[in-house]
């Protein structure tokens, strides 16, 4: 019986996870084919799939509070959980900004952030994967370090990001603030990759 609870954890987080990829993947094709008119639709969809999420870190949280033994500490459990979810959350919150400020055209630098994103969370679905057999694995470690040098990465994208905003000529102050914000979150979704891994 432990066994088969045990495996409930280790197949719930990479899908879980799974999810998250699924949200990126979706604001990737949004901004890849930006069309001002559909980002209510997508928006919409995104959430969907942040739904789905939560409904299974609800599930698991309410398996994990009946549980007498776990295959790991419960308050590791319990973080893991929370800290997929607000994965998925802050790749919902980049396509909600691109809403709420109106964005009417997607800057290249916004999609070369996303593409680490991306990366970051597709190492993220190979590591969970591979979590189910931590005392074992020898490739655990390598996407931890991995997933840690994306993170850095998109420190690095998001300084030069910021940065062209203060010193590109012509550009609105709302514009301004409006990517701020975006570059913001998609830096958010970087550290909470380095959050799961960590």
């Amino acid at each position: 019986m432990a066994k088969v609870q045990d495996s409930y954890y280790f197949d719930t987080f990479p899908a879980c996870a799974e999810d998250a990829c699924r949200a990126a993947h979706l604001l990737e094709a949004m901004m890849q084919n930006f069309q001002p008119a559909n980002i209510r639709q997508e928006l919409d969809e995104i959430h969907k799939i942040e739904h789905s999420a939560d409904e299974k870190k609800h599930e698991l949280q309410s398996v994990l509070v009946k549980a007498f033994i776990t295959p790991i500490e419960r308050e590791d459990i319990s973080a893991l959980s929370t800290n997929i979810d607000t994965l998925t959350d802050k790749i919902e919150e980049v396509c909600m900004r691109v809403y709420i400020h109106n964005i009417q055209s997607i800057r290249p630098d916004a999609i070369n952030m996303l593409d680490v994103v991306i990366r970051g969370c597709e190492e993220v679905c190979k590591m969970l994967e591979e979590f189910a057999d931590f005392r074992h694995s020898k490739k655990l470690k390598e996407y931890i370090i991995h997933i840690n040098s994306l993170e850095e990465e998109s420190d690095r994208l998001f300084i030069a990001n910021m940065r062209q905003l203060h010193v590109e000529p012509g550009l609105d102050i709302r514009e301004i603030m409006a990517w701020e914000e975006i570059y913001t979150y998609l830096e958010k979704c970087a550290d909470a990759c380095e959050e799961i891994a960590d």
